[in-house]
Order: structure tokens, then C-alpha cells, then sequence
């Protein structure tokens, strides 16, 4: 309750970042422009360019109502601009040196003002595939991966860098996404048609940001009411009998306000066996999920507020056909609220200074069900981050700082087997902050900065970070990145799927944080509408809780300081041969190691289990005139991992797994066939003696490839703008 107080008080005085003007230009009124010049017609020297969402915000001065718009291969425009906005601009194909419309925005794109390797996942990119949620959004992006993390909860796993989701720092806008409790399922709580962009950031991030990012961060932007079709509708179905319906509407409310519901709904009610070993493929389940966002724009002052409510069910285990008289049974059901704010105060005399404050609040039940084991665990957050920035002498100069506080409180019981396992606490973690940026002309950038958090259980926590970047002519941009991370384990929901078995759990030892370093270059090439990357980043541990399956019959977590790192290397490569095809090629090469105990005195350096030793993409889409229709690909290799097996190093091997999807797009309405994994790719026996689950040896928690088959899909979109 002295939360849900604090949080309240805070909502009505609090400020944050805002710029004078805003907008957005598109392509053909559904489509962002990147890279588009926004500049004043009385001021030209005074220009912009738009983001990956096709958004700007460039400074006014009185007298100025009149911007210059301009785009390769589109007329350039002279548009009126009254008031703060924000505005929204459509420009149109110049006719008289383009046959066709053949001018596009990419479906992903690397951020060359960033200083940090920042790869952004547009909407383009995203329609490519069903993204029916965020775990399918990676499909045709090499730098994540996401699978299936057990052959019963169907809870997905992600993986960058070499190492697990949890070391990912997960936001939703800047805010806490997908950590603690909402590990297991949390990427299924994000709709794709919610989906705005998704910013993908190899190495440790800003220290703004705090202190969990390890080996990456992923921040996902959603659809603003403000810029938002009025009404976008999305249908689903597959052959397994999984069926979606989502439903986005935007308002505007006069000039100032705007209002935007996001809804979703999904459903499961059908038992699939397709390897016959008498248990679900995939767990019957549903979830109705609902986020409702207002937004403020004024000329000094903006807010947006919102709620979002999710509440899920799952049932998976064994066939409910008669066929077992006491099937082995497992249950989720979960319950979600988060509350959340972000109001600004504007400075338009000083458009480069900014005060702000982000607050959310977050509320978590989950009660499970593994066969006989129950596990209950209920989680509270509160986040705040206020933040000021301003410059030093001039805008080649600037800095942030501020205060941040975290507010966590856990309770979990797990029924081990008649042993009972309690694991609570609270955090209570007040930070404060300070980052310099240097950018000289936008060629040379360097941001370091320090932040200092004093955790009420383990003590002051300090996190350095350094990011620098170097363009190198006109085509090359070469990157630097060093940071520490540090995060708090929740380890038995961060290794849910790993409870599907008979193993007993075992804690040696109380929960310590996990303590590591990042070290990351990467050199990008472009060369007109193509690009070439490589990149390779190394994270050490210095501290880091095991998570060991390699003794039969038990689960063993402890901490240790001996030796864990994970070194990646990457090269990708992006070209548009002509207007209607893009391709897309990458490689990565991944070795994660770990310090195992087979004896308390006999300890060796061995690879990490269902990690693949290389992967490897190819991704082609191909687009008739107007985009009417448009065909898309993707290959996926995934190269041998090591599965457990007491003492020896067991491999499985790699796979291919194809996917492809066909699209008809129409004025207002969208039409979309695909089929996932193609070439119908399984694991064999991804159950450990499906046929007796009272079994000692019995585990659903050795997946390393597909467990469900080919899978075909269709879906209908409708927007109306």
C-alpha cells in the first residue's frame, strides 16, 4: 500500500523530457520515412532527419511556421507547422524520374547516430512473419534468438551474445519489461500488433537505463495514440487451432489530447500429440490482455499516462483423452497490472534542456503447477527515473543526471518433492547517476558515464560504462563499447522450464548477485542502400549463480566466482540489389563456457548447455509494384549445442528450420498465408520417458530444437487511416 502512495503523490508532481515541435512523415499515409530532411524554410541551416518511425523534433524560434520536407525519390514538400504538434506529413513519389513507386523504407535498420550498436526492428520488419507476440518478432533478425525453453509450458527463451534473456535488459518505453517472475512468458504479454519498433542494443546500454544490462538490451516501443491509425485490426489463425484477435484504436481529442486502447485476446483449446508420445506439444491456453495510454501535448507541459491488464491460463502435461488414469498435469495461471507514467515540463527557450520523470508500477501473480509440485510466487515493483539534462557551453557538450529508485518484492514458494523451498525478499535499491556526452558534428561521439546504487542487501553498487564512436570517411562508422552489469537472479523463474522434470532442486547457498563485464566492437560499411557489419563482443563474469543439470536427478543452483564468459562474433550483411528485393545474410560464431563441479573439489571449464556453436541466416523478401503483393523467406541454421550427460561432452546436432510467408496488400486491408518450419524439422524424444512420468528419470527440460512441426497460418489486417 505505501507504494501504491508513493506512486500516486509522484504521478501529479513530477516533469520530463519534451522538445518544442514533433512530427512524423510518411510514405503513402501507412509507411515511415528514415532518413527524411526536416529543416525551416527561414532557417535551412536549422535541419533534422527523421528516425526509424519516420518521427523529428527540431527546434522553433518565433516567426517560424513553414517547413521544407525532402526525400530521394519523392517530391520535396513546403508544409505549414503551427503550435508544438505533434504533425504528421505524407509526401508523394516524384512520378518524373520514378517509373514506379520503388522507394522504400527498410524493415530493419542500424542507427548511425547511436554510439552504441543499435540495430531498430521496424513494423515493416515485423509483418514479415505472424509476430503474433515479441518471442516470434526475432524470426528474421540473427542478433537474437528465441526458442522454446521445454517441451510442456511452451515458455520461450531468448538468447544474445550467447547467454539467456535474463541478462538482456528487456524495457517496454524506457520502463522494466521482462525480468523477475515474468522471465517464463513475459515476451508473450507483448502483442506484435502493439508493436511499434523494437531497438535492439548489443553490449551494456546507457547507464540511464540502470544497472541489469549485461550482454544486451532490447527496448520495445509501442503504438502512441497521438501518431496511431484510428482503428488497426489483426486476425490469426493457425492449424493447431490457435486463434488471435487484436484490436488498436487511436483518438485525438482536439489538439492537446489523445487517447489509445490496445487490446488483445488468443486462445488454444486444442490437445496436439504429433509425436505420439502421449503428451500436449503445446499447452492448451488463454489470455486476454488490454493496455489503455492518454497523452498530453501542450507547449510547456506533456504527460502520458496508462494501465494495462493482462491475466493468462495454461494447461499442459499429459492427453485428457482417458487414456491415463492420473495424467501428469501442468497449470499456469497468471495475472498482470502495470500502471505507468511519463509527464514533461518544456523548455522552449532551451530545447536542449529537459527534466523528467518515469514512473511504473507493476503487479505479478503466478500460481504453477509441475505434476505434484506446486510453485506460488507473487511479485511488486515500483520504478521510478528522474532524469535532467542540459549542455555544458554548447551542444557538442551535453550531460544527464539523476536519481533513480527500484522497489522489489518477491515471495515464492516451490513444493520440492515435500521440501519445501521459500524465497523472499525485498529490494530496496536508491541510485544516482551522471553521463557526459561529447559529439563533435555527429562523427565523433563519446559518452562515459557512472552511476552509484546502494542495494539495502548487498551493498554499494558502482557501474562504469564507456561507448565511442568514430565515423571514418562517409561509409564507415567504427564503435567501442566497455560496461559493468550487475542484477539480482530470481533463479527458479528465470529457469521455469527446467521444473518439468523429476530433478530434485537444490540451493547450496543463499542468492548472490551476478556481476559482470562487456567489452564490444563493431565496424559497419555502407555502401549506398547496402551495409556490411561485423562485430564481436566478450562478457566476463566475475560473480555468477550456476544453474547445474549436470548430475542426474537433481537441479543444483550455487554462486561461484570461477571462470564463465561468453564471446560472440557476428558479420551481416543487408543489400537491396534493386527496388524489390531486399536480402539479408549473416553468421555468428558463439562460444559460451562455464565452470562445472563434477566433485566439490574437482572443477572444469566446459560449454554451456543448449548453446548453438554457430548460426546462420538468410532472409530474402521480395515486393511487386505498390507492395501489393510481397514474398518472404527465412532460412535459419543453428549449429551443434552440448545437451547434459554426467561428465562427457554430448552434442546434438545442428538443423535448418525454413519459414515463409506470402502477403496481398490492398487500400485499407491486408491478407497474409505463411508456414513455419517448412522443411517439418523436430527433436526426437523431447521428453525423457514421456512413457512414465514417476519415473526418477523423467525431464522435459532438454530442449534444444523444434518440438512442434510444420505449422501453417493466415491472418487478416485492417487499418483504417
Amino acid at each position: 500500500m505505501k507504494y501504491i502512495i508513493l506512486f500516486t503523490v509522484l504521478v501529479f508532481n513530477t516533469s520530463a523530457f519534451g522538445q518544442q515541435i514533433s512530427g512524423s512523415v510518411l510514405e503513402k499515409a501507412d509507411q515511415p520515412l528514415i532518413g527524411a530532411v526536416v529543416k525551416w524554410l527561414s532557417e535551412p541551416s536549422n535541419a533534422t532527419m527523421t528516425d526509424v518511425n519516420g518521427q523529428f523534433t527540431i527546434p522553433k524560434n518565433t516567426g517560424q511556421h513553414q517547413l521544407i520536407i525532402s526525400y530521394l525519390g519523392f517530391k520535396t514538400d513546403t508544409v505549414m507547422a503551427h503550435g508544438a504538434g505533434p504533425f504528421k506529413f505524407t509526401l508523394k513519389p516524384d512520378t518524373s524520374t520514378l517509373n514506379e513507386v520503388v522507394v522504400k523504407s527498410s524493415g530493419t535498420t542500424f542507427d548511425k547516430m547511436a554510439s552504441v550498436q543499435t540495430q531498430i526492428i521496424t513494423t515493416k520488419e515485423l509483418a514479415k512473419a505472424a509476430c503474433c507476440n515479441l518471442s516470434e518478432s526475432f524470426e528474421t533478425n540473427a542478433s537474437v534468438s528465441v526458442s522454446f525453453a521445454d517441451a510442456i509450458t511452451g515458455s520461450r527463451q531468448l538468447e544474445m551474445l550467447g547467454l539467456a534473456g535474463r541478462y538482456v535488459q528487456t524495457n517496454i518505453e524506457g520502463m522494466p519489461g521482462i525480468r523477475g517472475l515474468a522471465v517464463p512468458f513475459g515476451m508473450n504479454y507483448v502483442p506484435g500488433t502493439w508493436i511499434q519498433s523494437v531497438d535492439v542494443i548489443k553490449g551494456t546500454s546507457s547507464i540511464v537505463n540502470g544497472y541489469e544490462s549485461m550482454s544486451g538490451t532490447i527496448n520495445v516501443e509501442l503504438h502512441k495514440p497521438d501518431l496511431a491509425d484510428p482503428v488497426y485490426l489483426n486476425f490469426y489463425t493457425n492449424e493447431l487451432g490457435r486463434g488471435e484477435v487484436n484490436l488498436n484504436l487511436a483518438k485525438k481529442l482536439g489538439d492537446k489530447w489523445s487517447v489509445g486502447l490496445l487490446s488483445h485476446g488468443s486462445f488454444l483449446k486444442t490437445e496436439i500429440d504429433r509425436n505420439n508420445d502421449g503428451f500436449k506439444d503445446l499447452p492448451e491456453y488463454d489470455q486476454v490482455n488490454f493496455l489503455n495510454r492518454w497523452k498530453y501535448s501542450g507547449e510547456r507541459f506533456n504527460a502520458q499516462f496508462g494501465v494495462n491488464f493482462l491475466t493468462e491460463n495454461r494447461e499442459g502435461g499429459q492427453l485428457t483423452d482417458g487414456r491415463f488414469s492420473n495424467p501428469y498435469v501442468f497449470e499456469n495461471n497468471s495475472k498482470k497490472l502495470t500502471v505507468f507514467t511519463k509527464t514533461a515540463v518544456l523548455f522552449p527557450e532551451a530545447p536542449y534542456r529537459g527534466l523528467g520523470l518515469i514512473l511504473n508500477a507493476n503487479f505479478y501473480d503466478s500460481e504453477s503447477v509441475f505434476g505434484v509440485n506446486p510453485y506460488i510466487a507473487k511479485e511488486n515493483t515500483l520504478h521510478g527515473n528522474l532524469i535532467y539534462q542540459d549542455m555544458i557551453g554548447n551542444t557538442n557538450h551535453t550531460y544527464k543526471t539523476g536519481l533513480s529508485f527500484l522497489a522489489d518484492q518477491y515471495e515464492e514458494s516451490y513444493e520440492n518433492f515435500q521440501n519445501p523451498i521459500e524465497l523472499n525478499r525485498q529490494e530496496l535499491v536508491p541510485g544516482v547517476f551522471a553521463e557526459y556526452t561529447f559529439n563533435k558534428l555527429d562523427k565523433t561521439i563519446l559518452v562515459a558515464g557512472l552511476r552509484v546504487d546502494q542495494h539495502n542487501l548487498f551493498g554499494t553498487q558502482v557501474t562504469p560504462r564507456l561507448h565511442f564512436k568514430q565515423d571514418v570517411g562517409e561509409t564507415n562508422t567504427w564503435r567501442l563499447s566497455i560496461g559493468k552489469g550487475m542484477r539480482v537472479p530470481t533463479p527458479l523463474a528465470e529457469n521455469f522450464g527446467k521444473l518439468v522434470s523429476n530433478r530434485e532442486v537444490i540451493f547450496n547457498e543463499p542468492i548472490a548477485p551476478e556481476i559482470s563485464w562487456n567489452y564490444g566492437t563493431s565496424w559497419t560499411k555502407d555502401f549506398g542502400k547496402n551495409s556490411l557489419t561485423f562485430d564481436v563482443y566478450h562478457t566476463e563474469f566475475s560473480q555468477h549463480l550456476m544453474m547445474d543439470m549436470e548430475q542426474v536427478g537433481q537441479l543444483l543452483f550455487y554462486n561461484t566466482t570461477n571462470r564463465s564468459f561468453s564471446t560472440s562474433a557476428q558479420a551481416e550483411l543487408s543489400l537491396v540489389p534493386n527496388d524489390r528485393w531486399e536480402l539479408k545474410a549473416a553468421y555468428r560464431w558463439i562460444s559460451v563456457k562455464q565452470t562445472f563441479y563434477a566433485t566439490p573439489d574437482e572443477a572444469s571449464l566446459r560449454d554451456k548447455m543448449f548453446v548453438p556453436k554457430s548460426l546462420a541466416l538468410l532472409n530474402a523478401t521480395y515486393s511487386m509494384p505498390y507492395n501489393k503483393w510481397k514474398v518472404d523467406g527465412t532460412l535459419t541454421y543453428k549449429g551443434k549445442q552440448r545437451i547434459p550427460d554426467l561428465n562427457v561432452d554430448k552434442y546434438a546436432d545442428g538443423f535448418v528450420v525454413l519459414n515463409a510467408q506470402v502477403a496481398r496488400n490492398f487500400v485499407n486491408w491486408e491478407y497474409y498465408l505463411g508456414a513455419e518450419n517448412l522443411l517439418n524439422y523436430k527433436q526426437d524424444n523431447p521428453i525423457i520417458s514421456a512413457g512414465n512420468p514417476d519415473d526418477a528419470t523423467f525431464d522435459a527440460g532438454q530442449v534444444w530444437g523444434p518440438v512442434v512441426g510444420r505449422t501453417v497460418y493466415l491472418g487478416v489486417r485492417y487499418k483504417l487511416r
